[in-house]
């Protein structure tokens, strides 16, 4: 599946994955963003989770808008045993969007429009 980071330029915006364990046991995995643009994501929570039996978790992605181009990258989410249980590796496919441009800041200057 996609997740979408849509916004402002220079905005950050955190979105978060969620991880359900139907399972009666213990599930763990560890993340890591890959692909062209992953240097301009993170997970700010760190790359592990671990989901008990039965229950449910999150893992935050975080990206900063930083050109106008769309970012893509790759969130992929390894199993690691636990108690001799391997869950499924995950992949979910990363991209921004840049909605609006907001000036940081204002410069007025006066200029002759044309010399000899």
């Amino acid at each position: 599946s996609t997740i979408e980071f849509a916004g402002g330029l220079h905005a950050t915006i955190v979105k978060q994955v969620h991880l359900k364990n139907p399972k009666s046991h213990t599930l763990a995995y560890n993340a890591i963003v890959v692909g062209r643009d992953a240097d301009d994501f993170s997970l700010p929570k760190g790359n592990t989770v671990t989901i008990p039996p039965t229950r449910e978790d999150f893992i935050n992605v975080e990206f900063t808008i930083r050109f106008l181009r769309p970012a893509e990258a790759v969130l992929l989410l390894i199993s690691n045993k636990v108690d001799g249980v391997d869950g499924a590796t995950l992949t979910f496919s990363l991209k921004s969007e840049v909605k609006n441009i907001d000036p940081l800041g204002t410069i007025k200057c006066r200029s002759p429009c044309y010399e000899l």
